[in-house]
């Protein structure tokens, strides 16, 4: 199995990404992990020892703040758009990058191309529960526009993702609203639900953000506005939490002794709150396993995305969306 790397995307690029690689090709022998990027600045953090590791130079990559179709198409050399034209033509099974979200959609959807039959590919990160299984919703950012048809084939690749690769027996699949009650909310939304009651999945209804941390349900269905916020929000409250905390457990000793003894309880529900458990987010929709790890992603969280790229490889998951899609 051969996963391509853009080892320039990122907030801590080339480092994490060639430290991540590392750790991933020790614990599975079975990959080929290809790291595209400037070769000099990523064999200065690689150990020449991994048979399993190769470089494709190339000093062009994508920043941040560039606009990301403009960017994919002026910079066919660059580490993101390589690593996803190794995929679209078979030289790699898989890519992975933590660099510009805009670009690496783009590159999903004008390199890499769509699975025949999916109108609209989906981001869909692994939101943090309670009981750390987490919850897997889409879309959370691809798409700020969508249809009912587009939210109908998010829940079949949602289905087909957390039974494929989770081993999940008939998740739980729920759509994002302001309430319970079916006839509730916007009018897509309206218009969805009789269609999701249709489909060959377990289709719970409507249910509300407030409960998604304790996972009431294991696919999360929602076009790409609505999610985003709720994403973003969940990743602002976990901050802020943490930040205040820090801040009244240190304010005297008294309190700075308290949480020494708080020490493991809170160590252990930062773990709970933490990302890179679940490595990155799957692209859903694209021809070619593609996996967007987070922009502060550490080694671990690298290791993570590859470990799920390997996964996904492993359980053909492209061919079983579009095997489901093509029979809709």
């Amino acid at each position: 199995m051969k996963i391509a790397i853009d080892a320039m995307g990122g907030d801590h690029a080339p480092e994490v990404n060639v430290k991540g690689a590392m750790l991933a090709a020790k614990q599975w022998k079975d990959i080929e992990i290809i790291l595209v990027g400037d070769s000099k600045q990523i064999h200065s953090f690689l150990d020449p020892s991994f048979p399993n590791i190769s470089v494709t130079h190339t000093d062009e990559m994508i920043s941040g703040n560039e606009e990301p179709v403009r960017a994919v198409r002026r910079k066919k050399n660059s580490s993101m758009v390589l690593a996803g034209r190794m995929v679209k033509d078979k030289s790699a099974d898989a890519m992975i990058s933590a660099g510009n979200t805009g670009a690496l959609m783009t590159t999903g959807l004008l390199v890499i191309g769509r699975i025949p039959g999916v109108e609209r590919p989906a981001l869909a990160p692994m939101l943090p529960t309670m009981d750390n299984v987490g919850l897997l919703a889409l879309d959370l950012g691809a798409n700020m526009d969508a249809s009912a048809e587009h939210l109908v084939q998010y829940a079949l690749m949602g289905n087909i993702y957390r039974t494929k690769i989770h081993g999940i027996d008939s998740p739980r699949v729920g759509l994002l609203n302001v309430g319970t009650e079916e006839g509730k909310g916007s009018e897509i939304t309206k218009e969805v639900y009789p269609l999701l009651k249709q489909l060959p999945i377990h289709f719970i209804g409507n249910v509300e953000a407030r409960d998604v941390l304790n996972r009431n349900c294991d696919v999360l269905i929602c076009d790409g506005f609505v999610g985003n916020i709720l994403l973003k929000a969940m990743e602002g409250t976990a901050s802020n939490i943490f930040s205040v905390l820090k801040v009244e457990l240190t304010k005297n000793l008294l309190r700075k002794a308290a949480a020494a003894i708080l020490k493991p309880s809170l160590s252990a529900f930062k773990k709970k709150m933490d990302y890179t458990t679940y490595g990155g987010a799957p692209l859903l929709g694209v021809n070619g396993v593609c996996i967007k790890s987070h922009g502060s992603s550490d080694a671990n969280a690298v290791k993570n995305a590859i470990g799920q790229a390997r996964n996904a490889i492993e359980k053909k998951l492209v061919d079983s969306i579009a095997s489901e899609i093509g029979k809709k």
